[in-house]
């Protein structure tokens, strides 16, 4: 991959110069232009013998400027370096994947399942309700959409630093947060005082933290102590160095937490299924193929195997997953 990226860039690059050599020989033929217009609208021209005589100084000036001499070594370069790039793309990518191809009866409802599911994780609730309508699915999918929906509803609120939703959500479910080892509560619960602050109310952000953080001292001293300290800047957070406790990165990663948690909650993973699948097959099908190519005239044997026949490295995102999934295999072996 790196060798398609390193070609592309010089690509890129030979594109950019040519573009700029181009424009630079425009702007010079224009400029000229424009003058000789000047020239002929201020009545320099008294005469037809001025007017041929401007014309052909233009002409000279315009020969001068040689823009297709100037233009024609950077274009070559351009099309020398667009020439090279689809044949290593050839060589790199084997168009040729239905080799890999084995006659597996999938259970369509399942995948139209998967698909469906997908599409909600993303948020395309319309998008999923149409495909599983023309799929000719049953609101199986219904119990999870509405799920989905809610998660979405608290994210977006989240995004707007509405906290409420949020937070509302986690103290439902904190005898099964806790269990899973997770701080989202906390986390929310000092966003949520951090804002506080960050209007300049100390004294409502001290009551909050009676209230809603003194719980958690205990576990998370450290964190406790750090919230305390920034009482001291009420009204100026963005002077203080805990400013980088309300930035975007910040709550981006509360944002990421809760939805991990959410689908753990679920019984889904965090991952989609149909996204997972895909990844992993695309790291699994190069090794594949090129047994495939050694299987020549065996196609029998391969359509009949239990387990993948060659060693698959995969991420280590992947065999985690493997782990939990053990059907991955014959996953791969299908896709």
């Amino acid at each position: 991959m790196e060798l398609i990226k390193d070609a592309f860039e010089r690509v890129t690059k030979k594109q950019k110069l040519s573009c700029s050599k181009n424009q630079e020989v425009l702007d010079l033929i224009d400029q000229e232009i424009k003058q000789t217009l000047q020239k002929i609208q201020s009545n320099e021209c008294a005469s037809e013998v001025d007017f041929k005589s401007t014309i052909a100084e233009l002409k000279n000036k315009l020969k001068d400027i040689a823009p297709l001499s100037q233009t024609e070594s950077t274009q070559k370069e351009l099309n020398l370096a667009l020439s090279k790039y689809p044949k290593l793309l050839e060589k790199s990518f084997n168009p040729d994947i239905a080799k890999a191809y084995r006659n597996i009866e999938f259970d369509a409802h399942t995948v139209n399942e998967i698909i469906g599911s997908h599409f909600y994780r993303q948020g395309l609730f319309e998008l999923g309700d149409c495909f599983l309508s023309e799929a000719g699915e049953p609101e199986s999918t219904a119990a999870m959409k509405s799920q989905f929906q809610e998660m979405f509803q608290i994210v977006e609120a989240m995004k707007c630093q509405n906290l409420e939703p949020a937070l509302k959500w986690a103290i439902a479910n904190s005898d099964k947060l806790k269990p899973n080892g997770s701080d989202l509560l906390l986390q929310l619960h000092s966003r949520q005082f951090m804002g506080i602050l960050q209007k300049g109310d100390k004294y409502g952000a001290i009551a909050y933290a009676k209230t809603c953080l003194a719980p958690f001292a205990s576990d998370h001293m450290a964190e406790f102590q750090k919230l305390m300290v920034s009482i001291l800047w009420a009204g100026k957070l963005d002077m203080s160095p805990y400013f980088h406790l309300l930035s975007k990165a910040n709550w981006e990663k509360v944002i990421g937490e809760l939805t991990r948690q959410f689908c753990n909650i679920l019984g889904q993973s965090y991952e989609s299924p149909l996204s997972m699948t895909i990844a992993a097959g695309v790291q699994g099908l190069p090794p594949l193929l090129k047994f495939m190519n050694v299987m020549v005239g065996k196609k029998n044997e391969w359509q009949t195997m239990k387990q993948l026949p060659v060693p698959v490295e995969l991420d280590l995102y992947y065999k985690d997953v493997k782990e939990r999934h053990k059907n991955l295999q014959m996953s791969l072996l299908s896709f």
